[in-house]
């Protein structure tokens, strides 16, 4: 535990692109050889834009990484947020810590962005994706990704994370988002065992279904059973799914240019 808690206390620069890009390049691959869906579509072309959004959450999220260490160090120098005011054993506060961090870091944001109509229109881009795999993953408009730092803040906040955790935390929530991203054809008995805990492709890719209800379901990102505790799980098969958003008919969601205005179209209607 000291060693992983060393590690990403100082974790280079260098090593959280290689897992963003490691995590790419594998479910990549994985989705080529045991692909669910066989999209007729230009894959490299398709990747373009996600990897360019993908950039932008980079920029975002690195503009806004000192303020975030510097929660996170007065957190622990001042003993405060949850795992900072209970005496816990080191893999008990982990365990608490990353519970919170993905709680309000990830699926409150997640959820309150399909209920606010302008954050809406912020975060309708991820789901504009008609071909949804694993580069949709880090899709998100720069303003979203704004949105999500502030929470990304105000989660160390409430979990009085130390700065190790953070890292740790957001190197498992990038992957895990990549993985359940995937357009990869999974085995249902252990689709159904990982889904107990983990987020699973065929669970959130329910969460990009054309309509509602199934578009304000499955906000998770790391932990299932958020959705089950907050009433937001819904089931769908994989052979009904449809991508994309019905308000976006006439849309090119391979358009950089049509996809960074999307927030400000007053064409696009937010109650669909």
């Amino acid at each position: 535990m000291n060693e992983l808690i060393q590690y990403f206390q100082n974790i280079p620069s260098s090593h959280r692109a290689l897992i963003i890009a490691g995590g790419i390049t594998f479910f990549w691959l994985l989705e080529s050889a045991v692909p669910l869906f066989n999209f007729s579509y230009n894959k490299w072309k398709h990747a373009g834009i996600n990897i360019f959004f993908t950039f932008t959450t980079i920029v975002v999220n690195f503009g806004f990484a000192f303020l975030i260490v510097i929660t996170s160090d007065w957190c622990v120098a001042h003993r405060f947020g949850v795992t900072q005011w209970f005496g816990m054993p080191l893999w008990l506060q982990l365990i608490v810590g990353l519970l919170l961090l993905d709680l309000v870091g990830a699926y409150t944001i997640h959820a309150i962005e399909h209920k606010i109509k302008w954050m809406w229109k912020f975060h309708i881009i991820h789901h504009a994706d008609t071909h949804v795999d694993t580069t949709t993953a880090n899709r998100h408009h720069p303003g979203e990704s704004v949105f999500r730092a502030v929470f990304t803040t105000i989660a160390v906040f409430v979990a009085g994370a130390p700065i190790w955790m953070v890292m740790l935390y957001q190197s498992v929530s990038v992957v895990l988002s990549q993985f359940n991203h995937s357009n990869v054809k999974m085995n249902s008995s252990l689709d159904k065992i990982l889904r107990y805990i983990l987020v699973t492709p065929n669970m959130h890719r329910v969460h990009h279904h054309y309509v509602r209800p199934e578009t304000d379901s499955n906000y998770g990102n790391i932990f299932s059973f958020w959705d089950r505790l907050f009433g937001t799980y819904r089931y769908k098969p994989n052979n009904e799914l449809k991508y994309g958003l019905d308000v976006l008919n006439g849309y090119n969601d391979e358009s950089l240019s049509q996809q960074l205005k999307l927030p400000f179209d007053k064409k696009v209607k937010t109650d669909y």
